[in-house]
């Protein structure tokens, strides 16, 4: 069948709901969710899957240097860009069924509806799995697709290192996945990426859809307090230098500077170590993450400069050292109106409730959107949780994305094939 006798096509919603479970059985926790750090044994378990299934459509699978995945199903152009979609399979240490690996596996689904129908499009369609998404074992997050971007150096990625001295270089030659292709020269013509919301909204408002226009902008630091060390029975409270007072009150500083700059403004310490911790020492050096997001990139520099003005402060006030190193700087996004409008167009074409929506949380699109026409598809997630095990959606709502998914890359290769 041609793309110009395209029907209304439609994904087999039991098909994808059955893959998405298989998988989940790929680092399992025994409280129902998944954890999948990247680059593990795991990780390439999964992708060794992914490949298999797409390879198996015929599609033509590809790796790049730093471990991103392009399975292509051709078109009847080949010397076209693709349209492309995807995600990512890596998960928190605490990760769930849904986050990440929906959008690949929904565009896995998009190709096999596709294949099934014999439809051939114009333009070649691919999905991709992005290394690294999350960044709960290298930091910075959506590595591999920042380094597509041109936002982040190959070397500095690869240096990137774990907890256990492991870097991702080594981890990436490790799982055989460092790959051939030159990061950055697969070209697309348009990507879409379908996500659970990780967000409370759409579950409240009832809705199906969020038509995502806009990626909120991330600021990422990590702060160090340095005080004295010095016995807790002995040592007067106006001579102490404690460290970790001197963090408790900049966490609390952060929390403020956030609350001055709503309503989008977020604030969050979610690391917090202190250097060789007893019982009765007061704490002499503590490390901790802290970080902001707002959809404004002039507003996240009005908070940066709010953190350090109070690092000051309270460093002078405390007798402390305080330093506050940027480590990463993710601009706010907006995506492109045409992609914007295919989604809209794709939602209204099924009838389901929509919405235009802001994302609170990063995604290899954002970085993707640099490069190419981009746009975002959320369907809700129960209670807004993510990066939980008791992540959650519904069978009919992942049905629900992926439909849109499908129907919103087609209605761009018609208008742009």
């Amino acid at each position: 069948m041609s793309s110009a006798q395209s029907p209304n096509l439609s994904i087999n919603a039991q098909r994808l709901w059955d893959t998405l479970m298989e998988t989940a059985k790929i680092g399992a926790t025994p409280k129902g969710g998944i954890k999948r750090l990247t680059l593990t044994d795991l990780d390439k378990q999964v992708r060794d899957w992914f490949v298999a299934q797409c390879e198996a459509l015929g599609c033509t699978v590809s790796v790049d240097a730093m471990g991103n995945i392009f399975a292509l199903r051709a078109g009847r152009n080949g010397d076209l860009a693709p349209i492309a979609c995807g995600s990512h399979l890596d998960t928190q240490p605490t990760g769930g069924k849904f986050d990440g690996i929906l959008g690949v596996l929904a565009g896995l689904e998009v190709l096999r509806t596709l294949d099934e129908a014999g439809y051939e499009t114009n333009r070649p369609f691919m999905v991709t799995n992005w290394t690294n998404e999350e960044g709960s074992r290298f930091a910075p997050a959506m590595l591999s697709s920042g380094v597509y971007a041109g936002a982040l150096d190959l070397d500095y990625a690869y240096g990137r290192t774990d907890k256990d001295g492991a870097t991702v270089g080594e981890e990436l030659e490790r799982i055989g996945y460092k790959g051939d292709a030159l990061v950055g020269d697969q070209d697309f013509h348009a990507f879409f990426e379908l996500h659970i919301e990780q967000g409370p909204i759409l579950e409240a408002e009832d809705t199906v859809i969020g038509v995502v226009t806009d990626g909120q902008g991330q600021r990422w630091f990590n702060c160090t307090v340095v005080g004295r060390e010095s016995h807790a029975g002995t040592t007067p409270m106006p001579l102490r230098k404690d460290a970790l007072a001197g963090t408790s009150e900049l966490v609390l500083a952060i929390e403020q500077i956030a609350k001055d700059n709503a309503p989008f403004a977020v604030g969050t310490v979610g690391v917090v170590e202190i250097a060789e911790p007893s019982r009765n020492v007061i704490p002499g050096t503590v490390d901790f993450t802290a970080e902001f997001r707002h959809p404004s990139d002039a507003v996240l520099d009005r908070m940066t400069d709010a953190l350090r003005v109070r690092a000051a402060e309270i460093a002078d006030r405390r007798g402390l050292d305080i330093t506050v190193d940027a480590i990463w700087d993710y601009a706010a996004v907006k995506f492109d109106r045409g992609c914007v409008a295919a989604v809209q167009e794709a939602a209204d074409s099924f009838g389901y409730s929509n919405r235009e929506m802001v994302s609170g949380a990063g995604h290899d699109a954002c970085y993707v959107n640099r490069r190419a026409p981009t746009s975002m598809v959320f369907i809700p997630c129960k209670d807004g949780i993510s990066h939980n095990e008791l992540e959650d959606a519904t069978f009919e709502d992942c049905a629900a994305g992926a439909n849109v998914l499908l129907r919103a890359m087609l209605a761009y290769d018609r208008d742009h094939g």
